[in-house]
């Protein structure tokens, strides 16, 4: 029937390979990139699904690092707290 004509020589042998080249490269993208997607983390440091820190210990932590002062730290800290008489205070100043 179609035996002798019909067969790739020549540029068709290079498109098959170069096709099951490109093939294979997109199956490993997407496996990688799935991959990446579930193990990715949220950018903090910690896995996704984890409590973010503590409204007390980033006020401690920004007390240490010295970008707030001891009054400072003091008050917000009642307001975190919740005492009625610090937020009247935090209010005025």
């Amino acid at each position: 029937m179609f035996w002798y004509d019909h067969d790739p020589s020549g540029w068709g042998w290079f498109a098959m390979a170069a096709g099951m080249v490109l093939f294979w490269a997109l199956i490993i993208t997407v496996a990688v990139l799935l991959f990446r997607a579930l193990a990715r983390t949220d950018g903090t440091g910690t896995p996704t699904g984890t409590p973010s820190a503590r409204p007390e210990e980033l006020l401690a932590e920004r007390f240490a690092r010295g970008e707030i002062d001891e009054d400072e730290y003091h008050r917000r800290l009642t307001v975190l707290r919740g005492r009625a008489g610090a937020r009247t205070r935090l209010g005025k100043s």
